[in-house]
């Protein structure tokens, strides 16, 4: 009789002894296969890859018993399932989250087409492994890996979804929240510290009133509980000489990027266009200001992004073609286009010939306005960052407004007590250490 083909999958740069009780297990079924989860996934798994797929192979094909190592290049099993039909597929029994479970129901459906069985091997979780693990997220938190996350995802994934934060409890949410639609998992790649939702949450305006050091402030508070990475809103970037000390500022404390907006004055909202004066850079001053943001710099990580106006201001096509090209001879690391129209045809035809002279430099957009368009949609069109840039903010305030009038309303809080997350599951998002 053939001996029995066994296959695990792991999604972790260092093994454990859990992973070794599910290794030790497969050794009694049969002949070993491990799957290594490829970086695309393993970053939709909410994990971040600190080694290269090959050092991973390397460090696997070195533990005793593991006959081979396979590159498992989607989350679920039905690849690997279809070209290794294994007899068993061994796995720790952490199913508990939606998208565990969601994994678990994958599995089971493929195996039983054949008659191939689950084995679960209890989940191993004690002080050690804790401690390995949250060794593991402490390194990511860290200036020099974090800012280089943003260069790295952009390689890895079609697009990078990226949410606005404004505390240290809005980064957690960023964090930690993680989908499971059909068989699609999915989570946010990285965080916004919008300057609007930032000057909104200290009741201030939004224009440029809350000093850099305020907003810094806001920084530490969500890089202290977090480890993805942060695009800062540099509003216009200010002046030039000011720019070179905020960018080494934020590279210090370890932000991926910056983008800054080609408008001189005193800011106003984009999103007011041309129904409040603003007034657009000239092409040559704003890429002298990049120019010099790129030379104060000290590492490859960091990146200034430059955030054309000309749709918004009804400057045209061309104007912010025109732009586009300087502002990236300049030295920009990325391409923003706005627009406040909800047609998203003039985002997607800018795109579309940006990307006829330039392949490489990424685009990002912000779909506020244009929000019918899909990630899928903008990618098609060379987007390689999409930010959603106040949701969390626009979301928060109707309902503790709301909640507020019916407390004044009905004397008590019985009557808003089923709109309300109970605080249970709010501080569950706060790690203790």
């Amino acid at each position: 009789m053939s001996e029995k083909k066994v296959y695990t999958c792991f999604c972790t740069d260092i093994i454990h002894e859990g992973h070794l009780n599910i290794i030790n297990k497969a050794k009694e079924l049969g002949s070993v296969t491990v799957g290594v989860l490829c970086d695309s996934e393993m970053v939709r798994y909410n994990r971040f890859p600190q080694k290269t797929v090959e050092e991973k192979i390397e460090m696997i094909k070195a533990i005793p018993g593991v006959d081979n190592v396979i590159v498992q290049n989607h989350i679920m099993y039905d690849e690997v399932v279809k070209e290794l039909r294994p007899d068993y597929i061994v796995h720790g029994n952490n199913w508990s989250s939606p998208a565990m479970a969601v994994i678990k129901e994958n599995i089971l459906s493929l195996l039983s087409e054949y008659g191939g069985e689950l084995v679960e091997v209890p989940y191993s979780y004690n002080e050690k492994i804790q401690k390995i693990d949250r060794q593991m997220s402490e390194k990511l938190a860290m200036p020099e890996f974090r800012r280089g996350r943003l260069k790295k995802l952009l390689k890895m994934v079609p697009i990078v979804k990226t949410i606005e934060v404004h505390s240290g409890i809005t980064g957690l949410i960023a964090e930690k929240t993680i989908v499971a639609n059909g068989e699609h998992i999915d989570q946010f790649d990285a965080m916004w510290i919008s300057s609007l939702c930032d000057s909104t949450a200290k009741g201030k305006p939004d224009i440029e009133l809350v000093d850099m050091t305020s907003r810094f402030r806001t920084i530490d508070d969500v890089m202290e509980v977090t480890t993805k990475p942060i695009i800062f809103d540099g509003d216009t970037g200010g002046l030039t000489e000011h720019f070179v000390y905020t960018v080494r500022s934020l590279e210090r404390m370890g932000v991926s990027a910056i983008i800054i907006e080609d408008k001189t004055g005193l800011k106003k909202n984009s999103l007011f266009g041309t129904e409040v004066k603003q007034t657009q850079d000239s092409i040559e001053h704003f890429s002298e200001k990049i120019r010099a943001g790129k030379n104060a710099q000290l590492s490859e990580d960091f990146m200034i992004i430059a955030r054309i106006e000309s749709l918004i201001l009804e400057q045209g096509m061309e104007d912010a073609l025109t732009r586009a090209k300087a502002f990236v001879e300049a030295g920009a690391d990325g391409i923003m286009i706005h627009s406040r129209k909800k047609d998203p045809a003039e985002i997607c035809e800018f795109c579309d010939k940006f990307r006829e002279f330039n392949k490489e430099t990424p685009i990002v957009v912000v779909p506020s306005s244009f929000n019918t368009i899909t990630e899928d949609e903008l990618a098609a069109h060379g987007v390689n960052i999409v930010i959603y840039a106040n949701q969390l903010t626009r979301a928060a305030f109707p309902a503790m407004k709301s909640v507020a009038e019916d407390i004044l309303k009905y004397h008590r809080a019985a009557e808003v007590d089923s709109r309300l997350l109970p605080i249970k599951e709010i501080i569950s998002l706060i790690d203790e250490l």
